[in-house]
């Protein structure tokens, strides 16, 4: 599963995995892929530090990057508690008696609320980039559209290529314009952040829209008979990151929720606002059911809903509420039937795209007699 660019990368499979999770990452180089690990729940640098540390001395010499989630306009003298000033009390209001209709118990006293999502402001992306560029990152991605022109100039001097997310042809081609090396064609069937094209037809477009820049097909791949669809479409590869979620090297923290996701289906997804504000797909629970209720509040937009919701999702997921414990996942959950190691992920990935190449072989051999 070699393109250009994965020969470019120096890596065997053209499989970039985007994963929270470091053990993941470094796994899934070693397989012969690309891992990028994602920042936006680094908040102290030295955290950052530490886990790429402990990636660089896992993996050896095989390349990985990083994906950060930075805004491409500076905002002034913006704090966090300015920001978390603005949530109106009703919507506190709304999360309180949501917890409580549920039975959530509170955390400790003293206990941290966990991970909050401030990565999206610029001063924590920066200094994670402060960090990223004293290791050996070979790409840095952004999943807000293009990072701001000083960053690519400053990944391009350390020969760091720059991706970004895109989820029409028109945010593509804003990419190309603002010299980004690979776009990411994330479709409508991806988890997390996307947009309402779906990959079958998000892919040839941003393809056609940028060339000859490479374009990695994101959003419902996680079988090798959809990285060769990928790669007839014109990609150069594939960026998969729901499929990690169950492998044996993530680290969910929760017996709970890896239960769910190995039976869900693939109707089990929702795209809701309600973990950050914008449209993001995830495990479809009472608590996004709550937030997508006309007879709600409705979700605040981004970053409002995601300070608003911190303390409890880190509830939530600390006592494994069922009924609203989720996750960011794309549809392929329902091919994720059991846990495996990311090695076993990639025999599966190899073997199904040899199957699929032969038989296009064969039907190209039949037409051609």
């Amino acid at each position: 599963m070699q393109t250009e660019l994965s020969r470019k990368l120096g890596v065997e499979h053209a499989v970039f995995g985007f994963t929270p999770f470091p053990a993941v990452a470094a796994a899934i180089s070693r397989a012969g892929g690309f891992g990028v690990l994602g920042a936006v729940r680094y908040t102290a640098p030295a955290d950052l530090e530490r886990d790429l540390d402990w990636i660089d001395a896992h993996i050896g010499d095989r390349p990985y990057g990083l994906d950060v989630v930075m805004p491409a306009r500076k905002v002034e003298g913006v704090t966090e508690a300015d920001v978390e000033a603005m949530i109106p009390e009703a919507h506190r209001r709304f999360v309180r008696d949501t917890l409580a209709k549920y039975g959530v118990p509170e955390l400790a006293e003293g206990e941290a609320a966990g991970w909050r999502i401030t990565g999206w402001m610029e001063q924590v992306a920066r200094s994670q980039l402060d960090v990223a560029f004293g290791h050996p990152v070979r790409l840095l991605a952004n999943a807000l559209g293009s990072p701001p022109a000083d960053v690519v100039d400053r990944a391009h001097e350390r020969g760091v290529l720059v991706a970004a997310l895109a989820g029409s042809a028109r945010h593509a081609r804003k990419h190309r314009e603002a010299g980004i090396d690979v776009v990411v064609a994330q479709g409508y069937e991806a988890g997390g952040h996307t947009g309402e094209i779906a990959t079958m037809v998000l892919t040839p477009e941003v393809v056609e829209a940028v060339a000859p820049l490479p374009v990695l097909a994101a959003g419902g791949i996680g079988s090798g008979q959809q990285v060769a669809a990928a790669l007839a479409l014109g990609a150069q590869g594939v960026w998969l990151g729901s499929v990690w979620l169950t492998t044996t090297e993530a680290d969910l923290h929760s017996s709970a929720l890896t239960r769910k996701l190995l039976a869900a289906g693939s109707g089990d997804t929702v795209r809701s606002r309600a973990l950050t504000g914008k449209p993001a797909r995830q495990l479809r629970t009472e608590w996004t059911d709550a937030w997508d209720d006309p007879a709600g509040p409705g979700a605040l937009p981004m970053p409002l809903q995601g300070l608003l919701v911190a303390e409890a999702v880190s509830r939530i997921q600390k006592y494994e509420v069922d009924a609203l414990l989720g996750t960011p996942v794309g549809q392929i959950v329902g091919r994720m039937n059991s846990e495996r190691s990311v090695q076993a992920v990639f025999d599966d990935l190899t073997r199904g795209f040899e199957r699929a190449v032969d038989r296009v072989n064969r039907i190209a051999g039949r037409s051609g007699q």
